[in-house]
Protein backbone atom coordinates (compact mmCIF):
# COMPACT_ATOMS: atom_id res chain seq x y z
CA UNK A 1 0.00 0.00 0.00
CA UNK A 2 2.76 2.46 0.94
CA UNK A 3 4.43 1.78 -2.39
CA UNK A 4 1.75 3.88 -4.06
CA UNK A 5 2.16 6.77 -1.61
CA UNK A 6 4.60 8.28 -4.09
CA UNK A 7 2.48 10.61 -6.28
CA UNK A 8 4.70 9.97 -9.31
CA UNK A 9 4.23 6.22 -9.03
CA UNK A 10 0.49 6.63 -8.51
CA UNK A 11 0.15 8.94 -11.52
CA UNK A 12 2.05 6.46 -13.70
CA UNK A 13 -0.47 3.77 -12.76
CA UNK A 14 -3.53 6.03 -12.95
CA UNK A 15 -2.59 7.42 -16.37
CA UNK A 16 -3.43 4.15 -18.15
CA UNK A 17 -5.87 2.72 -15.60
CA UNK A 18 -8.26 5.70 -15.72
CA UNK A 19 -9.26 5.40 -19.41
CA UNK A 20 -9.35 1.61 -19.12
CA UNK A 21 -11.85 1.75 -16.25
CA UNK A 22 -13.96 4.49 -17.81
CA UNK A 23 -14.19 2.93 -21.28
CA UNK A 24 -14.91 -0.59 -19.96
CA UNK A 25 -17.41 0.85 -17.46
CA UNK A 26 -19.23 2.84 -20.13
CA UNK A 27 -19.41 -0.18 -22.44
CA UNK A 28 -20.69 -2.55 -19.75
CA UNK A 29 -23.18 0.01 -18.45
CA UNK A 30 -24.50 0.67 -21.96
CA UNK A 31 -24.84 -3.07 -22.64
CA UNK A 32 -26.61 -3.69 -19.31
CA UNK A 33 -29.03 -0.77 -19.69
CA UNK A 34 -29.84 -1.70 -23.30
CA UNK A 35 -30.34 -5.31 -22.22
CA UNK A 36 -32.56 -4.38 -19.30
CA UNK A 37 -34.58 -1.66 -21.02
CA UNK A 38 -35.30 -3.36 -24.32
CA UNK A 39 -34.80 -7.12 -24.04
CA UNK A 40 -35.96 -8.15 -20.56
CA UNK A 41 -39.60 -9.20 -20.22
CA UNK A 42 -41.93 -7.08 -18.05
CA UNK A 43 -42.41 -8.30 -14.50
CA UNK A 44 -45.75 -10.02 -13.84
CA UNK A 45 -46.45 -7.76 -10.84
CA UNK A 46 -44.60 -4.49 -11.55
CA UNK A 47 -44.88 -4.57 -15.34
CA UNK A 48 -42.64 -2.20 -17.30
CA UNK A 49 -41.69 -0.19 -14.21
CA UNK A 50 -39.30 -2.97 -13.18
CA UNK A 51 -36.84 -1.71 -15.81
CA UNK A 52 -35.77 1.13 -13.52
CA UNK A 53 -34.13 -1.61 -11.43
CA UNK A 54 -31.10 -1.60 -13.75
CA UNK A 55 -30.28 2.01 -12.86
CA UNK A 56 -31.67 2.22 -9.33
CA UNK A 57 -29.76 -0.74 -7.85
CA UNK A 58 -26.29 0.23 -9.19
CA UNK A 59 -26.88 3.80 -8.02
CA UNK A 60 -27.83 2.62 -4.51
CA UNK A 61 -24.81 0.30 -4.41
CA UNK A 62 -22.39 3.07 -5.40
CA UNK A 63 -24.02 5.63 -3.14
CA UNK A 64 -23.15 3.40 -0.17
CA UNK A 65 -19.90 2.25 -1.79
CA UNK A 66 -18.75 5.84 -2.24
CA UNK A 67 -19.06 6.58 1.48
CA UNK A 68 -17.37 3.26 2.29
CA UNK A 69 -14.46 4.43 0.14
CA UNK A 70 -14.39 7.73 2.05
CA UNK A 71 -14.37 5.89 5.40
CA UNK A 72 -11.61 3.45 4.39
CA UNK A 73 -9.46 6.24 2.92
CA UNK A 74 -10.03 8.37 6.05
CA UNK A 75 -8.97 5.48 8.28
CA UNK A 76 -5.82 4.93 6.22
CA UNK A 77 -5.02 8.64 6.42
CA UNK A 78 -5.55 8.86 10.19
CA UNK A 79 -3.68 5.66 11.08
CA UNK A 80 -0.89 5.40 8.50
CA UNK A 81 -0.70 9.04 7.33
CA UNK A 82 -0.91 7.81 3.73
CA UNK A 83 -0.46 11.03 1.67
CA UNK A 84 -2.89 10.03 -1.07
CA UNK A 85 -5.61 8.71 1.23
CA UNK A 86 -7.14 12.12 1.95
CA UNK A 87 -7.13 12.86 -1.78
CA UNK A 88 -8.84 9.53 -2.50
CA UNK A 89 -11.54 10.35 0.06
CA UNK A 90 -12.17 13.77 -1.49
CA UNK A 91 -12.23 12.26 -4.98
CA UNK A 92 -14.87 9.69 -3.96
CA UNK A 93 -17.28 12.24 -2.49
CA UNK A 94 -18.73 13.92 -5.58
CA UNK A 95 -19.41 10.75 -7.65
CA UNK A 96 -20.78 9.09 -4.51
CA UNK A 97 -23.15 12.02 -3.96
CA UNK A 98 -24.26 11.93 -7.62
CA UNK A 99 -25.10 8.22 -7.43
CA UNK A 100 -26.96 8.77 -4.14
CA UNK A 101 -29.05 11.49 -5.78
CA UNK A 102 -29.76 9.18 -8.74
CA UNK A 103 -30.80 6.43 -6.32
CA UNK A 104 -33.24 8.74 -4.53
CA UNK A 105 -34.68 10.12 -7.78
CA UNK A 106 -35.15 6.73 -9.45
CA UNK A 107 -36.51 5.25 -6.22
CA UNK A 108 -39.08 8.04 -6.02
CA UNK A 109 -40.09 7.49 -9.67
CA UNK A 110 -40.38 3.75 -9.02
CA UNK A 111 -42.28 4.28 -5.78
CA UNK A 112 -45.07 6.32 -7.38
CA UNK A 113 -46.65 3.40 -9.32
CA UNK A 114 -45.55 0.75 -6.80
CA UNK A 115 -46.63 2.45 -3.55
CA UNK A 116 -48.97 5.16 -4.81
CA UNK A 117 -46.73 7.94 -3.46
CA UNK A 118 -43.47 9.63 -4.40
CA UNK A 119 -42.01 9.48 -0.88
CA UNK A 120 -42.48 7.79 2.48
CA UNK A 121 -40.49 8.51 5.63
CA UNK A 122 -39.43 4.94 6.30
CA UNK A 123 -36.02 3.69 7.40
CA UNK A 124 -34.50 2.95 3.99
CA UNK A 125 -35.52 6.16 2.25
CA UNK A 126 -34.78 8.41 5.22
CA UNK A 127 -31.33 6.93 5.87
CA UNK A 128 -30.50 7.28 2.15
CA UNK A 129 -31.55 10.94 2.28
CA UNK A 130 -29.32 11.38 5.34
CA UNK A 131 -26.45 9.93 3.26
CA UNK A 132 -27.02 12.63 0.62
CA UNK A 133 -26.78 15.32 3.32
CA UNK A 134 -23.64 13.67 4.73
CA UNK A 135 -22.02 13.85 1.30
CA UNK A 136 -22.89 17.55 1.02
CA UNK A 137 -21.43 18.19 4.49
CA UNK A 138 -18.24 16.24 3.75
CA UNK A 139 -17.67 18.04 0.44
CA UNK A 140 -18.15 21.46 2.07
CA UNK A 141 -15.89 20.52 5.00
CA UNK A 142 -13.08 19.10 2.85
CA UNK A 143 -13.17 22.08 0.49
CA UNK A 144 -13.05 24.50 3.41
CA UNK A 145 -10.10 22.62 4.94
CA UNK A 146 -8.21 22.69 1.63
CA UNK A 147 -9.00 26.37 1.02
CA UNK A 148 -7.97 27.53 4.51
CA UNK A 149 -4.96 25.24 4.78
CA UNK A 150 -6.49 23.41 7.74
CA UNK A 151 -5.70 19.84 8.72
CA UNK A 152 -7.31 17.03 6.71
CA UNK A 153 -7.96 15.20 9.99
CA UNK A 154 -11.31 16.94 10.52
CA UNK A 155 -12.85 15.75 7.21
CA UNK A 156 -11.32 12.31 7.84
CA UNK A 157 -12.97 12.05 11.27
CA UNK A 158 -16.27 13.19 9.74
CA UNK A 159 -15.88 10.49 7.06
CA UNK A 160 -15.42 7.80 9.70
CA UNK A 161 -18.33 8.97 11.85
CA UNK A 162 -20.63 9.18 8.82
CA UNK A 163 -19.90 5.55 7.98
CA UNK A 164 -22.28 4.55 10.79
CA UNK A 165 -25.12 5.35 8.39
CA UNK A 166 -24.05 2.74 5.79
CA UNK A 167 -25.03 -0.39 7.81
CA UNK A 168 -28.19 1.44 8.89
CA UNK A 169 -29.17 1.81 5.21
CA UNK A 170 -28.34 -1.81 4.54
CA UNK A 171 -30.31 -3.26 7.47
CA UNK A 172 -33.12 -0.71 7.68
CA UNK A 173 -35.64 -2.93 5.85
CA UNK A 174 -34.91 -5.72 8.34
CA UNK A 175 -34.94 -3.63 11.51
CA UNK A 176 -38.08 -1.56 10.80
CA UNK A 177 -41.41 -1.99 9.02
CA UNK A 178 -40.99 -0.61 5.53
CA UNK A 179 -42.75 -0.29 2.19
CA UNK A 180 -39.38 -0.97 0.62
CA UNK A 181 -38.89 -4.62 -0.31
CA UNK A 182 -36.60 -6.74 1.91
CA UNK A 183 -33.11 -7.77 0.71
CA UNK A 184 -33.39 -9.72 -2.55
CA UNK A 185 -29.77 -10.93 -2.56
CA UNK A 186 -28.24 -12.57 0.50
CA UNK A 187 -25.21 -14.79 1.07
CA UNK A 188 -25.39 -17.65 -1.44
CA UNK A 189 -28.91 -17.04 -2.74
CA UNK A 190 -31.07 -14.59 -4.64
CA UNK A 191 -34.82 -14.00 -4.86
CA UNK A 192 -34.45 -12.25 -8.23
CA UNK A 193 -35.22 -14.15 -11.41
CA UNK A 194 -32.04 -14.79 -13.47
CA UNK A 195 -33.55 -12.86 -16.39
CA UNK A 196 -33.36 -9.72 -14.24
CA UNK A 197 -30.41 -10.68 -12.05
CA UNK A 198 -27.78 -11.12 -14.78
CA UNK A 199 -28.20 -7.73 -16.51
CA UNK A 200 -28.52 -6.06 -13.10
CA UNK A 201 -25.17 -7.51 -11.98
CA UNK A 202 -23.60 -6.45 -15.28
CA UNK A 203 -24.94 -2.94 -14.66
CA UNK A 204 -23.51 -2.93 -11.12
CA UNK A 205 -20.11 -4.00 -12.47
CA UNK A 206 -20.20 -1.45 -15.28
CA UNK A 207 -21.16 1.46 -13.04
CA UNK A 208 -18.56 0.36 -10.45
CA UNK A 209 -15.81 0.46 -13.09
CA UNK A 210 -17.05 3.86 -14.21
CA UNK A 211 -17.05 5.05 -10.60
CA UNK A 212 -13.45 3.88 -10.20
CA UNK A 213 -12.40 5.70 -13.37
CA UNK A 214 -14.04 8.94 -12.23
CA UNK A 215 -12.37 8.69 -8.80
CA UNK A 216 -8.93 8.20 -10.40
CA UNK A 217 -9.54 11.12 -12.77
CA UNK A 218 -10.53 13.34 -9.84
CA UNK A 219 -7.47 12.24 -7.85
CA UNK A 220 -5.23 13.18 -10.78
CA UNK A 221 -6.95 16.58 -11.02
CA UNK A 222 -6.59 17.24 -7.29
CA UNK A 223 -2.92 16.26 -7.37
CA UNK A 224 -2.36 18.61 -10.31
CA UNK A 225 -4.01 21.44 -8.35
CA UNK A 226 -1.81 20.78 -5.30
CA UNK A 227 1.34 20.62 -7.41
CA UNK A 228 0.44 23.86 -9.21
CA UNK A 229 -0.31 25.60 -5.91
CA UNK A 230 2.98 24.41 -4.40
CA UNK A 231 4.91 25.59 -7.49
CA UNK A 232 3.29 29.04 -7.36
CA UNK A 233 3.95 29.33 -3.62
CA UNK A 234 7.61 28.41 -4.15
CA UNK A 235 8.02 31.00 -6.90
CA UNK A 236 6.39 33.66 -4.72
CA UNK A 237 8.82 32.88 -1.90
CA UNK A 238 11.78 33.03 -4.27
CA UNK A 239 10.58 36.39 -5.65
CA UNK A 240 10.18 37.76 -2.13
Amino acid sequence: MHGFANPKRFLTLARWLTPLLMVSGLLLSAVALTWGLFFVSPDRLMGETVRILFLHVPAAWLGMGGWSAIAISSLVFLVWKHPLAAIAARASAVPGMVFTAICLATGSIWGRPAWGTWWVWDGRLTSMLVLLFLYAGYIALSQAAARDGASSRIPAIFGLVGAVNVPIINRSVVWWNSLHQPPSITMGKSAIDPEFLVPMLVAVLGFSLLFGGVVLARMRALLADFQTEARLRRRAMEAA
